[in-house]
């Protein structure tokens, strides 16, 4: 019995002004907005679609993945409908729909896809009252390029139709490859799914020593771990691959089952938000713990009794330990990667290792073009996000692997292996603070009048004298990057102010939504001397702060008392 060919319809829809992806072809919204707004969802998709030139996309592969938050699935079923439609060939994902961002990455760049769509607001809420986002991965594994962002926005704007095929339904559930004809098609249209861990995993036999990790895990002189998949995309790879493959007992992770509102706690990995993580560590029972964001990306290590590392360390320690990796003894290092905001630890590194740093704009997708033309073998954020060439994207559970590589050759604490950095390298002392949901247009006053004012004649030299501290001025500007590969110019990425002992502060605006912007702060302090490394980064930092809120007067212009976070 032949089965009737699935109709394709084309259907007139009205475009909207607001769907400017926010970097790395993302977009993210109130999960509401999704819900509510007529065809808000389908005109993204098809924009993204669109794209795509239409003889790349004409029977080509695609992945697609999601974090498992609220609205994933039927969102899944709507891509499914739509890539169908516009003659998308294949389509690649992960059971029930879970694809960590890395694993999309990996399955991309293993099966030489066209690229990939994942469904995450990434450390965002979840749950009706929460985020979602549909973020677009181009062929390299990677986010997309500014260029296609800009394109995919071009088109949102003068959508007069999408296409899709409203009859068909996949089951997520059921391994293997379903087959559907459509109307006016030559070839079925496939849609494969695949284990979400399977093909990542063996990335990662690839890259390290299993071996000496599962003997850290499980020998004579094993430690004890604690892993925190806050409820995200993570629980399946940490159960397959910590404790399935490495050996570490069950009950090591924790939170390891995907909910839609990730128990209604946001799935961002820091001292903040991963508190059940940060008790367990105090306790001094586990040697070694982690926590994951939503979508896998980000990462936060602890040491026992709650040593904290942060994000700025944790890529400059990774960096000067390198040697403990097999996939970088095989491969070697050719140079590092570091958004413009981290701490400049990991310059300490490169210097004594005598391999060049690339500072960028914040944003994964300026570190793509410098890993594919092979100047950069490890880069990082300091939101969290570190992760090497072997994908495009970064990884938050390869971090870890490569901290437990670290803990296997070295046979030290998380906490003495940070020391003894600082005491070869110096201390970096470091935070950042967040001013989250302002209006808009005060966050952009408060930027423009900032700009305005360092970058004047007149602030440069100038001193600033908190208590026993003076910092005398030595370097402003509105950070601006070319990149080394194509020449491209990237400007307003934030605003510097380097002070002549190599102090930092940083000012930079982040509108991951529509409707409210944030304004970051970041603070760093430069010490050598290791007798000064005991200190608390707050204290060392407190002049540097002060300067910060009496030049940008962000408490009088919101009206806030404080930050929203402080990481």
């Amino acid at each position: 019995m032949e089965r009737t060919p699935i109709p394709v319809l084309t259907v007139p829809t009205t475009p909207y002004e607001d769907q400017r992806p926010t970097g790395g072809g993302g977009l993210r919204r109130p999960t509401g907005l999704f819900e509510s707004q007529r065809n808000y969802l389908p005109n993204f998709v098809q924009s993204l679609l669109s794209s795509v030139d239409l003889r790349d996309r004409q029977g080509c592969t695609m992945v697609v993945g999601s974090d498992g938050r609220y609205f994933s699935k039927t969102a899944i079923e709507i891509v499914v409908q739509m890539a169908a439609a516009n003659g998308i060939g294949r389509l690649v994902i992960g059971q029930n729909g879970i694809l960590s961002t890395p694993a999309v990455s990996c399955i991309i760049r293993k099966i030489k896809a066209a690229g990939g769509i994942i469904l995450t607001a990434s450390h965002s809420p979840g749950g009706p009252g929460g985020e979602f986002g549909v973020k677009f991965e181009v062929a390299n594994g990677g986010p997309a390029p500014d260029i296609v962002s800009d394109k995919i926005y071009q088109i949102s704007k003068t959508l007069e139709e999408y296409a899709i095929c409203p009859d068909l339904r996949v089951d997520l559930s059921r391994l293997g490859r379903q087959e559907f004809d459509l109307e006016n098609k030559f070839k079925p249209f496939r849609v494969e799914i695949v284990d979400s861990v399977d093909i990542y995993l063996n990335l990662l036999r690839s890259i390290f020593d299993f071996n000496a990790i599962r003997n850290l895990l499980t020998g004579p002189n094993q430690i004890k771990i604690r892993i925190d998949a806050m409820n995200g995309v993570m629980g399946p790879y940490v159960r397959r691959i910590l404790c399935d493959e490495l050996g570490a007992p069950a009950n090591s992770a924790i939170n390891c089952i995907p909910l839609e509102d990730f128990g209604g706690q946001p799935p961002d990995p820091n001292l903040t938000y991963a508190t059940a993580l940060l008790e367990a560590m105090r306790g001094g029972e586990y040697g070694f713990g982690a926590a994951f964001d939503a979508d896998g990306d980000r990462y936060m290590i602890l040491g026992q009794n709650g040593f904290f590392v942060n994000a700025s360390d944790s890529l400059a320690i990774i960096a000067a330990n390198l040697s403990c990796i097999p996939y970088f003894c095989q491969m070697g290092v050719r140079g590092f990667g570091r958004s413009m905001p981290t701490s400049t630890a990991l310059d300490k590194v490169a210097k004594v290792m005598k391999v060049p740093v690339y500072e960028t704009p914040t944003g994964w997708r300026y570190f793509s073009n410098l890993m594919d033309s092979g100047r950069c073998s490890l880069c990082g954020e300091e939101s969290f996000g570190t992760g090497s060439d072997h994908l495009r994207e970064k990884d938050g559970l390869w971090a870890v692997l490569v901290w437990l590589s670290i803990l296997a050759a070295r046979k030290q604490s998380v906490e003495q292996i940070v020391r003894d950095h600082w005491t070869k390298f110096g201390r970096h002392y470091y935070c950042r603070f967040d001013y989250e949901a302002l209006e808009p247009r005060t966050a952009y006053f408060i930027m423009r009048d900032l700009e305005a004012l360092i970058t004047d004649k007149s602030f440069s030299h100038q001193q600033f004298a908190v208590g026993n501290n003076i910092y005398s001025v030595e370097k402003t500007d509105s950070f601006e990057y070319i990149d080394p590969v194509d020449g491209t110019v990237t400007k307003r990425q934030g605003l510097r102010i380097i002070f002549s002992d190599a102090s930092r502060l940083i000012f930079r605006m982040s509108a991951s939504s529509h409707v409210r912007a944030t304004i970051r702060i970041y603070a760093e302090s430069y010490e050598k001397d290791p007798s000064q490394h005991n200190k608390e980064p707050q204290a060392v930092l407190s002049p540097l702060i002060a300067i910060a809120l009496k030049i940008s007067q962000i408490h009088e212009r919101t009206g806030r008392k404080g930050p929203t976070v402080i990481t």
